[in-house]
């Protein structure tokens, strides 16, 4: 197709579900230069973003996204060139390796166009917007993600990732760069009217938007038809045998999990619980967690959850410490336990600050040997049969009596290694895992000790004590790079995640996930919130000697907000830190005031007056991680809940009228549907009266050790001021009985009668809200 008239199609991207230069903005060292310096500088140098500093010396000459590229696109009249993507991307470092280092194609770039970089997780509206594009001209999107836009921003034309010369039915990267700057150069006026109707286009879908719809009510589905339609839609989409959805390549889809966790407790009888639990259970056994350590890859390329991208991401750890963790609560299966405390000795270890936030995650490639020059995916997690007996025969004291026993046989039977490696050519395309081994689960440790005529004891030693060998090992091998910046949202992700692990009550962590809970509360509220401003940023930036704070600040976008105020308002279940309740609370009117569209409903993604943004949208799905306006559904009510506001319930109502009529809402939704059930069924509120003390405490654990979607805990403590603030004297019914703290259950403002023994709460929740996992599985 021409360039302005259609688009460059193009695969093999980081998948969604990626003149010469002048001395103004380039530094190119002169021959005589130190060898150790680099050839080239460009305005990245002065950047944060690990991602833009990764290209800071590229012969392109690259700039960050604002006014100063944006100026010289304007008064130069030229096309910019927008290269989106992320530090942890594979197929982002393939493509600055193939074209932006490459000295001639820059200096294509440089003469015809404005080059950009933006890191997708730094400026997520500007990804969203021309993601938006490229998905709707190509029909799918991934990183790199590479636009080609007018002065006024508006898009010509894009795609993903472009091989730097015309192959596989491709066009190369060069063959674009020339055809669009011949273009421009000849028929300027039809890109400049492609651009406009495409950016207007998107304006209308957004300012119009369902606007009919909300007012005509009619012929929306009832929630129960959702519910059911949802509850289909899950069991016909599942694969049976390997857990999440059918076919490859695999991701968590932690909100679908979440929603059909929500269905199961509201209508057991469908029994949806078997869906999440056998995939919590094959994405735990497969490759895409990391065995060795804990933790998980982004998603998996096959569909037995075996070979991953080895990317590890933080908004997955968080949203699956927190699936993890409810899979217990709900079941008490101790793998699930152990599943989630290794995801969170893996945040600690690898991904912590040393004061307490997270850092966004780390990369698929890494170096095989501290020799090597080239980085190749999954060189860090890959192991040969023979590295992994070399360290077992060279530890075998430390195995303990083995009754016999070969440790290996057990080892490489209970893991599927093999002499020749277990990854199929299939998932390995570029050869790079070849001979090699990615950990995978087929049966249990009972089958293993079986096979191998020896205890699950037995089992279970070898086990752990080879992969704490095998992880001390691969702390010496060259690592994946690290991403320091460290997101708002991300962070917050992480918060509920901690704060639903610390409410298990037998959990032999539990003091550790609060204590680091309440360090990363403090943390978030220290580095990422602008006092004056009275605005959260979107991200600071780590690095040893690094200073936390930009000179430039991005602040906070609906997700951010959305995802801080939940994990501020799980923390106060965890804690009962009611500080935490109220800046969850002035978050969220913070959030109605910068972010509410006030004409027809929902939340937009940035703020009014954005520079350099042509348009304001709104995300109506969920994805890798849930939407601002779902996650906030959940927080309008259950903070109208505390604190007696009901315009916060009345938001929620035009956030779900808004969105009524998107088809399989369910599915698309599925955070968003499990607010709207929780709005219709109403909420449980436990009210536990008394002086601050073990006793009171004891009663709070004999609740929120159980998963109970949008339980409202308050704690009365008689002895100390109270902190929530409500409209009404309504908790001053609420009295002690016999002198000892009490708890009330209420739903719908129909309470039982009050309890004084912990035991009693647990016997009246555990029916209702504890399932067999053995009567769910294969």
């Amino acid at each position: 197709m021409q360039p302005g008239s259609g688009s460059f199609i193009v695969t093999s991207a980081c998948s969604q579900h990626s003149k010469g230069p002048t001395t103004s903005g380039m530094e190119a060292n002169s021959s005589g230069a130190a060898a150790s310096e680099p050839k080239f500088t460009n305005r990245l140098k002065q950047e944060k973003s690990p991602y833009l500093l990764q290209h800071a010396h590229n012969p392109v000459e690259w700039y960050p996204w604002g006014e100063e590229a944006i100026q010289r696109a304007r008064a130069e009249n030229k096309l910019i060139f927008l290269s989106v993507g992320y530090s942890t991307c594979h197929w982002c470092h393939v493509m600055e390796k193939e074209s932006f280092e490459n000295e001639e194609v820059a200096k294509i770039m440089n003469e015809h166009f404005i080059n950009i970089k933006v890191d997708r997780e730094e400026r997520p509206d500007i990804d969203k917007l021309y993601m938006m594009f490229v998905l709707l001209i190509n029909g799918s999107g991934g990183w790199p993600m590479s636009v080609w836009l007018t002065p006024e921003l508006a898009p010509v034309t894009g795609g993903t990732y472009f091989p730097p010369n015309d192959r596989w039915g491709m066009p190369g990267f060069t063959t674009v760069l020339t055809k669009l700057a011949s273009k421009w150069s000849t028929d300027k006026e039809d890109l400049v009217t492609t651009g406009r109707s495409v950016i207007e286009a998107i304006r209308r879908n957004v300012d119009h938007k369902r606007a009919d719809e909300v007012e005509d009510a009619t012929n929306v589905e009832t929630l129960e038809a959702k519910f059911k339609q949802a509850v289909n839609m899950y069991q016909r989409n599942y694969d049976p045998v390997w857990g999440g959805s059918l076919g490859a390549p695999k991701f968590p889809e932690a909100s679908k999990l979440n929603l059909m966790f929500h269905l199961h407790v509201q209508e057991p009888k469908h029994k949806v619980l078997g869906v999440v639990l056998n995939t919590l259970d094959k994405m735990a056994a497969g490759g895409i967690h990391d065995h060795v350590f804990g933790g998980f890859a982004r998603y998996s390329v096959d569909k037995k959850w075996h070979v991953p991208h080895f990317e590890k991401m933080l908004y997955d750890q968080g949203q699956l410490l927190s699936l993890y963790a409810n899979g217990y609560r709900l079941t008490r299966k101790p793998s699930y336990l152990a599943v989630a405390d290794a995801i969170y000795r893996y945040l600690c270890k690898d991904l912590r600050h040393p004061e307490g936030g997270f850092y966004s995650g780390e990369d698929a490639d890494s170096l095989p040997t501290a020799d090597s020059e080239e980085k190749i995916e999954g060189a860090f997690y890959a192991w040969t049969y023979d590295e992994i007996k070399q360290i077992m025969d060279a530890n075998v004291d430390k195995f303990g009596d083995l009754s016999g026993v070969d440790p290996m046989a057990v080892y490489a039977g209970h893991y599927d290694v093999k002499k020749d490696g277990n990854v199929k050519p299939t998932s390995d395309p570029h050869g790079h895992l070849l001979g090699k081994n990615i950990l995978i689960v087929y049966g249990s440790v009972r089958e293993t000790a079986e096979k191998c005529n020896t205890t699950t004891e037995v089992v279970e030693r070898i086990l752990k004590t080879t992969n704490e060998l095998l992880h001390e090992v691969r702390d010496k091998r060259p690592r994946p790079h690290l991403d320091t910046k460290i997101l708002c949202a991300w962070n917050g992700l992480v918060l509920s995640g901690l704060a639903q692990l610390a409410c298990v009550k037998d959990a032999p962590g539990r003091s550790e996930y609060l204590a680091t809970a309440e360090q990363l509360v403090k943390f978030i509220r220290a580095n990422l919130y602008d006092v004056q401003a009275r605005k959260l940023l979107r991200s600071c930036y780590g690095g040893a000697e690094e200073s936390l704070a930009s000179e430039r600040p991005i602040y906070g976008f609906i997700d951010d907000y959305a995802f801080l105020i939940k994990g501020l308002i799980d923390y106060y279940v965890a804690s009962l830190d009611e500080h935490a309740l109220h800046w969850a609370k002035e978050l969220q009117d913070i959030q109605d005031e910068l972010f509410w569209d006030p004409k027809h409903g929902a939340y937009f993604y940035s703020e009014a007056n954005s520079p350099n943004v042509a348009v304001r949208l709104k995300e109506d799905h969920d994805g890798a991680e849930p939407c601002g306006n779902s996650v906030a559904a959940h927080n309008l009510l259950l903070l109208s809940d505390y604190f007696e506001e009901e315009r916060l319930k009345e938001k929620a109502r035009t956030l779900f009228d808004y969105f009524a009529h998107t088809a399989h809402f369910g599915y698309v939704l599925p955070e968003m549907m499990s607010a709207a059930l929780l709005e219709e069924q109403g909420r449980n509120t436990l009210i536990v009266v008394g002086p601050e003390s073990p006793e009171a405490v004891a009663l709070v654990d004999s609740v929120r050790q159980f998963y109970v979607p949008g339980m409202i805990t308050v704690q009365l403590k008689i002895d100390q001021p109270p902190h929530i603030v409500r409209s009404r004297k309504s908790l001053d019914n609420f009295k002690m009985v016999k002198n000892m703290p009490t708890a009330y259950i209420c739903h719908n403002k129909v309470c039982h009668l009050p309890v004084t023994e912990p035991e009693r709460l647990t016997e009246e929740f555990q029916p209702r809200y504890t399932f067999d996992y053995q009567e769910y599985e294969n």
